[in-house]
């Protein structure tokens, strides 16, 4: 298991040397083409980085998993330049990319970055919706890019510190929802997009992927966008199940999951194990639903207990495994998921995440009964993006009680958080990506933002620590294009969410499960920070690392911890937010 790094300096020494100094061992000792460039990999981080490969005068390091090589090799073939056919998907698409340019890149399905040593010039990849993620910046004349945050924080040349910017957006977000990152003039790439940076410090970004809306006439009978999309989803799947060996599934009990389970089990010839989270009988569940869709689907399930104890004993772990914080109090129970699909022998878990972002599930609500009732120009009203960040319900509106007086005195300057959003929720513009319905324009929102930078480096980073692959059928390319090329009416039909993905799959799962309303993982953050957390969040955050860091008010800190201040039962979201926060800066030690 490693990560990645690519590096491009004045001299192939000094190259070297900022690459060593990241902590790679022999790092650049590979033959690279290219003066002044080294390519290297950081043995025992957690991921699946390969290289350097070389072909057509381009060498790359990259983290690429295909789902799609037979369409890939058949368009290489095209161009009678046909790969070894075993030759690794990293250089398959280091292929693409040399002979197909940005075509190759956006024809590839699958989780990928790529690093390029293209020219003179280091080009950075990212796959279509962000599976995974690819970091950069400069110092000393020089670029680097890893996919390791860890690499660039040990940099010294750079000599990173907190990005005050990016905690005011974590705590807004629940997680960091752009180029931004909590390390000083550190960036991220965006997901679609083909990065190319030169060595006169300058950039230029094209982008080989954005979802257009695509919808034709006015709505006529659904069942050819059902039967279309029906397929999309099999074939997606069919994709990602793993090749010789039983597929694994974390089944929630969630229709999206439960459709995964279902295509799983139908496709695949080899058995399905599906794993659900119990956090214990006493609190509200969906087991029933998850222990139902098991026995529909007669996969091989078992439930894991999460405790309160074990969420306190390993919370630092799982802070510890991100490259930016994720303010999800699941995180310690999906690392645990992940352990035990590991344990059972397993290299590849899928997964029903994508079905909100990608067809409009209930977090689209509040803003969609916003703009119903909109005054515009009356003393209450709100634009869209200032809505959004609203609707979020985490700590933004509490900053000014939150952060201590010098903390918001560097903030007085700071670009508006709203521009993280505002680029999705507008009709207006000449950008072809624009989109012409609210309910498309918040579903493209939350597809760039929390999509790419919440769940799925989520499930990336907590599967990859334990070697196995975490893939997302609803995130497939071809299921998103299809769903921003379907009237919104089929996707909120009425009061019923997510339409058109329940109709597709009806004949696969009980009516129970289809129909049934959506309740979510009710996670019982109060219950936690009330009992075994309680100790542990008055040592960190009240403690002389957090007071000397100067973030937080104390008196704030302290009433929520003792339940006041704020009305339950957000106070529990919001102190996890803190405490997720606090953690992760001690790991990266910031």
């Amino acid at each position: 298991m490693a990560r990645l790094c690519a590096c491009l300096a004045p001299t192939t020494g000094q190259a070297r040397a900022h690459v060593d100094a990241m902590g790679a061992p022999g790092s650049g000792r590979d033959p690279v083409d290219v003066p002044g460039a080294a390519l290297a990999l950081f043995p025992g981080e957690h991921g699946r980085a390969e290289g350097p490969f070389t072909a057509h005068g381009r060498t790359a390091v990259g983290e690429v998993t295909l789902h799609n090589r037979p369409v890939l090799l058949a368009a290489l073939a095209e161009r009678a330049a046909p790969p070894p056919p075993d030759c690794p998907d990293a250089e398959l698409l280091l292929r693409c990319w040399a002979l197909l340019g940005e075509a190759g890149v956006a024809l590839a399905e699958g989780m990928f970055v790529l690093a390029v040593l293209d020219g003179p010039d280091l080009v950075l990849i990212r796959d279509h919706v962000g599976a995974r993620t690819l970091f950069y910046a400069r110092a000393a004349d020089t670029w680097t890019a890893s996919t390791s945050l860890r690499a660039l924080r040990r940099w010294p040349a750079l000599g990173t510190s907190m990005n005050l910017s990016g905690v005011r957006s974590f705590l807004t977000f629940a997680y960091l929802p752009g180029e931004e990152t909590l390390l000083t003039g550190v960036r991220e790439v965006l997901p679609g997009r083909v990065l190319r940076l030169h060595r006169d410090g300058t950039s230029s970004e094209s982008v080989h992927w954005e979802p257009r809306e695509r919808i034709e006439g006015p709505p006529a009978d659904p069942t050819g966008h059902v039967l279309e999309l029906r397929g999309l989803l099999e074939r997606a799947t069919a994709n990602r199940l793993p090749a010789a060996e039983p597929a694994a599934v974390l089944l929630s009990g969630g229709v999206d999951s439960s459709l995964v389970t279902a295509l799983a089990a139908k496709l695949h010839g080899h058995p399905v194990h599906t794993y659900s989270i119990s956090f214990g009988d006493d609190l509200p569940n969906e087991l029933g639903y998850s222990g139902l869709v098991a026995a529909h689907c007669r996969t091989r399930h078992r439930v894991l207990d999460v405790s309160g104890a074990a969420v306190a004993a390993r919370l630092a772990e799982a802070a510890a495994l991100l490259d930016s914080p994720v303010g999800d109090p699941l995180t310690v129970p999906n690392l645990m998921l992940a352990e035990a699909v590991a344990a059972d022998g397993a290299s590849v878990v899928l997964n029903g995440e994508g079905g909100d972002p990608v067809f409009g599930g209930p977090k689209n609500l509040p803003m969609l009964v916003q703009e119903m009732h909109r005054t515009p120009g009356a003393p209450w009203d709100e634009d869209r993006a200032t809505a959004y960040l609203r609707s979020y319900r985490k700590c933004w509106t509490d900053l000014p009680d939150l952060l201590t007086a010098p903390a918001l005195d560097a903030l007085r300057d700071a670009p508006p958080l709203e521009r993280h959003v505002a680029p999705y929720l507008t009709a207006e513009g000449g950008s072809p990506y624009r989109m012409g319905h609210l309910l498309n324009q918040l579903l493209h929102c939350n597809l760039r933002t929390k999509g790419a930078h919440h769940i799925l480096t989520k499930v990336e980073r907590l599967t990859s620590s334990q070697g196995v692959e975490g893939r997302s059928p609803l995130f497939d390319r071809a299921v998103v294009d299809h769903a921003f090329a379907t009237p919104p009416s089929f996707k909120l039909r009425g009061t019923a969410e997510k339409w058109i993905l329940k109709e597709a799959v009806r004949d696969l799962l009980p009516g129970t499960v289809v129909d049934r309303p959506k309740s979510g993982m009710r996670v019982p953050v109060q219950q936690w920070l009330t009992g075994p957390l309680r100790e542990l969040g008055e040592d960190l955050l009240l403690g002389p690392t957090s007071r000397r860091r100067g973030l937080f008010r104390p008196e704030t800190v302290r009433a929520w911890l003792r339940g006041e201040g704020a009305l339950l039962p957000r106070q529990g979201g919001k102190l996890w937010l803190v405490l997720t926060l606090e953690l992760w800066l001690r790991s990266y030690d910031v």
